[in-house]
């Protein structure tokens, strides 16, 4: 029936009472967009104050008409649409609350604790809301999403005959024991875990759980338990090294031989002949300082080692894990995300020799700084700033992430989960990078309120909270290498090489600064440069002196395949 025809029905003058029945055209229905419906139900027409004209009156067949017209668009929308009002687009939380771990929580408001997200921010993004984006990527996002092939490797520690009988007079040894000392933060820490447990099996010693010595710059006094699972830890070694939580009782009163001097890249041939005869004499030993201490080149069966110890043994404490898993579902509640790891606090402006770009104010800062301690600089102390940055030793800063992204082809309204500590300038900092991907989060964001307060004054633990969300993110980024970027990298290509794009600092840097380079054809070049920076598998035995816990293949991980790589 033609909607004309049918008003002309009705408003034709009678007599008689006669029943009308109005039929709206599926055409129409179907010619409003959700909105229009959105807006005919939660906004209604104001009703006007003036009621004397009979054309308005409830007898007017027009009134009719429009009433049943509004009936039937009601009752098509809820059956069709079912509009759930989680998925509208007015709210202020980076994830819908039904994905919150723990059942009733509060209502958590979002708010950076850098200050990034205002209430007119926030509403003025509402029209590009994470609810509205999934499965909406043109080809060129899914790209950006897009997994490297993993080459069918999987994680096979296949040790051999020679090593299980060995471990067998190992594990019955229990008359001496190695005490180590790890120091630094939380990554460097885990190396230099993973290589104690190294040199024990080399010595045939009881390893007692390692101390973590207080952190001089954050002041943490963190023990192994407090970041990692002990019983896990002891659990999965149980056949490869004889793990204790503290010394015997008849070991108590020994003083234990203590070495400092260790030298860099030490082979198990070194440490047996300096350390063995002592171990065995005094019965205990104490390692201090075993930071890139141990060769990267072991025995294949150490390297094994090795990556069970990285990729097995060390599992965060149960409470650490909770956390860092609700945070992680909380990024994923919405879709793929993107997670990046900002190097731009002062400490490590100062220790790079580098400078963060901002404002010469903040320059003098990290140089009056490193004047005041030049023993805090790493390393190419006859560097100057403009060689190191060329040389690809300085951390990217925001803008030159924002760049990155950009060229790598990375949706604009990404999820983008930040690791870090605080940069320095505050939210100055960053606002290259949420003025182009504003859907930026760290931990702080995402925290409901006191689930971070346990850990406030525990860096270790924190960076242990940002290492879980990193891991389990779609796509990793590091603006500079560090421990955490490392440790990431072979995690994740443990984990079936899930994407890590490795920053080509020092190919890319002079496109940086070619300010008369068009937009487009920079893209290009950056796009060109990483596409074999994508994650995709490496062969350590092409990268003679790489830590297998970065590159796991082929000592690690194996393949069905037939290929050469």
């Amino acid at each position: 029936m033609a909607l004309p025809k049918t008003s002309n029905t009705i408003s034709s003058s009678s007599n008689k009472k006669k029943v009308s029945y109005i039929s709206v055209p599926s055409q129409i229905i179907n010619s409003l967009s959700s909105s229009s419906l959105q807006s005919l139900l939660v906004s209604p027409k104001k009703s006007s104050s003036r009621c004397t004209t009979n054309r308005l009156s409830y007898r007017n067949p027009r009134i009719w008409f429009l009433t049943l017209f509004l009936v039937s668009l009601f009752g098509m929308f809820k059956l069709g649409l079912n509009v759930d009002p989680i998925s509208l687009p007015f709210s202020r939380h980076p994830c819908s609350t039904t994905s919150f771990d723990g059942g009733e929580e509060e209502e958590h408001r979002v708010v950076s604790h850098l200050g990034l997200f205002s209430e007119n921010d926030t509403q003025s993004n509402s029209s590009s809301s994470v609810y509205h984006r999934k499965n909406e990527t043109s080809p060129a996002e899914g790209d950006f999403w897009k997994q490297p092939d993993g080459l069918g490797f999987k994680p096979c520690l296949g040790f051999t005959g020679q090593y299980r009988k060995d471990s067998n007079s190992i594990l019955k040894n229990r008359w001496k024991y190695l005490l180590v000392v790890v120091s630094g933060g939380m990554n460097q820490q885990r190396n230099q875990i993973v290589d104690a447990v190294i040199i024990a099996r080399i010595l045939g010693a009881s390893l007692v759980v390692p101390v973590l010595q207080v952190n001089v710059i954050w002041g943490d006094e963190s023990e192994f338990a407090d970041i990692f699972d002990l019983e896990h830890f002891k659990n999965v070694l149980a056949d490869d090294v004889h793990i204790v939580s503290s010394l015997p009782s008849t070991h108590v009163m020994t003083r234990p031989v203590e070495e400092k001097r260790t030298p860099l890249h030490a082979s198990p041939q070194w440490i047996r002949a300096h350390y063995l005869k002592r171990i065995n004499r005094e019965r205990v030993l104490l390692l201090r300082g075993l930071d890139s201490r141990l060769s990267n080149d072991l025995p294949s069966d150490l390297q094994k080692l090795r990556c069970k110890v990285a990729f097995q043994a060390l599992r965060f404490s149960p409470r650490i894990l909770e956390l860092g898993n609700k945070l992680a579902s909380r990024m994923r509640s919405e879709g793929q995300y993107l997670s990046l790891h900002l190097r731009m606090e002062k400490d490590v402006w100062v220790r790079t020799g580098c400078l963060p770009g901002l404002t010469p104010e903040f320059d003098e800062i990290v140089n009056s700084e490193r004047e005041r301690h030049p023993e805090l600089l790493t390393g190419r102390s006859n560097m100057t700033y403009n060689q190191r940055k060329l040389a690809g030793l300085c951390p990217l800063t925001a803008l030159e992430v924002t760049r990155l992204l950009k060229a790598l082809e990375a949706p604009k309204d990404a999820r983008i989960y930040w690791a870090g500590g605080e940069p320095l300038g505050g939210k100055e900092a960053l606002e290259p990078l949420t003025k182009e991907f504003p859907h930026l989060y760290n931990k702080h964001d995402l925290a409901l309120p006191g689930e971070l307060e346990p850990f406030a004054k525990k860096a270790s633990v924190m960076a242990a909270i940002d290492y879980i969300v990193c891991e389990k993110s779609d796509v990793f980024i590091p603006s500079h290498g560090g421990n955490m970027g490392h440790a990431l990298q072979g995690q994740r290509a443990y984990a079936g090489h899930k994407k890590y794009i490795t920053p080509n600092k020092r190919q890319m840097l002079p496109y940086f600064m070619n300010a008369s380079l068009p937009e487009p054809e920079f893209n290009r070049i950056v796009k060109d440069l990483h596409r074999e920076s994508l994650g995709q598998p490496e062969l350590r035995t092409s990268k003679g002196g790489k830590d297998v816990t970065k590159h796991p293949v082929p000592e690690c991980m194996c393949s069905d395949r037939q290929q050469q790589q």
